[in-house]
């Protein structure tokens, strides 16, 4: 009985010290917290937000402060008690507004602080210099009045009070950047941008964004007048020979519709692959030379008809019913078999092979977001990443992916959004649209 009374008190002990140094070891440890923000802080503008967040392991997280300091004077923007233990974790929203605290532009302090619940009270600070900057950017834009097509290009310049790190030209929710050039006067910035083909019917808002490296923005409208379009409606009657001729091309190339049927596998790869195609081109297109390629006129394909125009509406039907719908997003032009294609106007070329619905495609970069697309073709001459001339042959018309016929598949696309190419086409339209007010200072 003593010896197990002794084996027993002996366990206790074990465990009672075991217990102490566990105690110990949580409440006493000596880890400091860790702080992390969200993102590097070095400016402060009108309004700044940043997250500051707090890791302790061990003991928990007992407060957190964090605080401003310019000419003596400090000022807390946020601070937080946690009177329970053990949160290992905690982010803290720390907003500035340096008019509200009386802040004037110059350097200043960020200090942020935090204490453990261990008994030594670990405390970790930080401190970083920033620059308090609260002078938004000023726009001077060019006096232009601009005359846009419903589907068409438009070009703006103008000249910033300051260098920032984003700017360019926001139309509704899609934003085009701007590209600057070095010019006798300094620096000015071009942005060209792409008119939805629905503007006519909407309150279109056309404005200059420019944002500094404080997040201070600006805007400035443009001012813009739309002029009258009209896009065609056409039906497309889809044959049975036309479903048996090339939907086995994408039932072999794409996995998913090797188990459809001809009019199932048409439907799918009308909407889900034009989709997920015209994505593809918007990601290939977000990649831009910064300085213009291109010269003078866009050549349009040497004595070819035109067969289907920019915009067109079309519905297509299959035994009388209707199967699916969409929107061409180019021009059709079609002349002898297998007929030269050459490079519409200077650039590199950023892709050449196959893209779904448009077959054998190459896309060039003429330089600050304008690229032009050439689809169906038969044979590709040309490469990634080599530099073509205008005029330079680059392929043969064909009719691979959804072309039922031998042609050139023509688009133009600005800021990754099809535009009107007929617009690129005309001397006149350049002149009067773009060169005026390249050339003015």
């Amino acid at each position: 009985m003593k010896k197990y009374l002794k084996y027993l008190f002996f366990v206790v002990l074990i465990a009672i010290v075991g217990a102490g140094i566990w105690s110990f070891m949580i409440y006493c440890e000596g880890e400091k917290p860790e702080v992390i923000l969200n993102r590097n802080i070095k400016m402060i503008g009108l309004e700044t937000t940043f997250d500051v967040i707090c890791i302790d392991r061990k003991s928990g997280l007992r407060n957190v402060s964090v605080d401003i300091s310019q000419d003596g004077k400090k000022y807390t923007l946020n601070s937080l008690n946690l009177p329970q233990k053990g949160v290992n974790k905690e982010t803290l929203t720390v907003n500035v507004f340096p008019e509200e605290l009386k802040l004037h532009d110059g350097t200043a302090t960020v200090g942020i602080s935090t204490t453990d619940y261990s008994l030594r009270k670990n405390t970790t600070v930080r401190a970083f210099e920033v620059v308090i900057d609260t002078i938004p950017p000023r726009i001077s834009p060019a006096s232009f009045s601009n005359y846009i097509n419903p589907g068409g290009s438009c070009v703006v310049t103008y000249n910033l009070s300051k260098d920032v790190p984003l700017s360019g030209v926001q139309v509704d929710n899609d934003f085009f950047p701007s590209y600057p050039e070095t010019t006798t006067d300094g620096i000015r910035y071009i942005s060209y941008f792409a008119i939805p083909m629905d503007a006519a019917k909407k309150n279109l808002k056309i404005n200059i964004l420019a944002e500094d490296n404080a997040g201070n923005s600006s805007l400035c409208p443009v001012s813009f007048h739309i002029r009258n379009k009209k896009f065609r409606r056409d039906r497309m009657n889809i044959s049975q020979r036309f479903l048996e001729m090339k939907m086995p091309e994408f039932q072999r190339r794409y996995k998913d519709l090797k188990e459809t049927t001809l009019l199932e596998a048409f439907s799918r790869t009308n909407r889900e692959m034009r989709a997920h195609n015209l994505t593809s081109i918007e990601t290939i297109c977000k990649d831009t030379r910064p300085e213009q390629l291109w010269e003078g006129t866009f050549l349009r394909m040497k004595n070819a008809a035109t067969m289907a125009t920019f915009g067109d509406r079309r519905t297509y039907y299959h035994d009388g019913r209707e199967i699916s719908k969409s929107v061409h997003m180019g021009v059709d032009l079609a002349s002898t078999r297998n007929a030269p294609v050459e490079a519409s106007n200077g650039g590199i070329v950023v892709f050449a092979g196959y893209l779904g619905i448009y077959g054998n495609t190459i896309i060039i970069d003429h330089g600050m977001g304008i690229f032009s697309l050439y689809g169906h073709l038969s044979s590709v001459s040309v490469n990634k990443g080599q530099a073509v001339g205008k005029g330079e042959m680059i392929g043969r018309t064909g009719n691979t992916g959804m072309a039922g016929g031998d042609h050139l598949h023509f688009s133009m696309i600005v800021g990754g959004k099809f535009v009107n190419p007929v617009e690129w086409w005309d001397p006149h339209w350049i002149k009067d649209n773009i060169a005026r007010k390249l050339a003015s200072p």
